[in-house]
């Protein structure tokens, strides 16, 4: 007797593994307009802001990324995710403000962007699929910004930030945040200092910011991808994460 059951079409893990792929490469060339546009490189940027700032940056990128956890959960009831494209025109628009009165308004915009890139982190993560409010999704946001930023001369070899979860505790939500802070510290200083190139402040804020949004929505969508396809096609996660880490450490093909 033949039984007929209902099931999906197929998956075909190579095919969306090369899909994910592709997309976390075009990720990385985010960056390159920024850099082109302020006249210089990644390397030297941190060198633009005064000493103390450099050695503070840490401990508020760490302020912020926590401020900012608060702020994006809080307002989901608030204001809907938005479309990707809203979503880069307001950062811009607020890195031109952030640019436009130099560093002191700069950092001031620092927590309000952090926020606003966390909440493009979790409106992916509601795209597909998943409940922003769990801790486990909460975890996985944090962990999305230790891919850096589109001005870290990331080639995308390192996904470091794929890795399996820790066991989910406030303590251990802590601890990520700490781990996180230091890239995300060096990517947010090397903004900053965009924001202070004479004249071109608004400018450079506007673009690294769009940079940015559009960086985090791109390895957001890698990751949680990733994350879902897991789950659809019934493949281990860590199976998965060595397939897309055999695809970006070699030479992409051309057509």
């Amino acid at each position: 007797m033949d039984i007929k059951t209902n099931l999906p079409a197929a998956i075909d893990v190579e095919v969306e593994l090369d899909r994910l792929a592709k997309r976390y490469r075009a990720a990385n060339g985010l960056g390159m307009s920024v850099l082109n546009l302020i006249g210089g490189s990644a390397e030297n940027l941190l060198d633009r802001l005064p000493k103390a700032l450099r050695a503070n940056l840490e401990r508020a990128t760490i302020s912020a990324l926590q401020q900012a956890m608060k702020a994006a959960h809080s307002s989901r009831s608030v204001v809907p995710d938005q479309k990707s494209w809203l979503n880069q025109a307001v950062s811009a628009a607020m890195g031109a403000a952030g640019g436009a009165g130099g560093l002191p308004t700069a950092l001031a915009e620092l927590p309000v962007t952090t926020t606003l890139l966390l909440r493009v982190i979790q409106g992916v993560a509601v795209e597909h699929g998943f409940d922003p409010n769990a801790e486990n999704v909460q975890f996985d946001c944090v962990q999305v910004f230790a891919a850096a930023g589109p001005l870290s001369g990331d080639d995308g070899a390192d996904l470091g930030f794929l890795a399996a979860r820790m066991t989910l505790t406030g303590k251990a939500m802590q601890a990520v945040v700490h781990r996180v802070a230091p890239k995300l510290a060096i990517v947010m200083g090397q903004k900053l200092a965009a924001q202070t190139v004479p004249v071109l402040g608004a400018v450079a804020g506007a673009a690294t910011n769009y940079a940015y949004t559009s960086y985090y929505q791109e390895i957001a969508q890698v990751h949680f991808g990733l994350r879902k396809l897991a789950i659809d096609a019934d493949v281990p996660h860590a199976e998965l994460l060595k397939g897309l880490e055999a695809r970006m450490t070699r030479a992409p093909v051309k057509t």
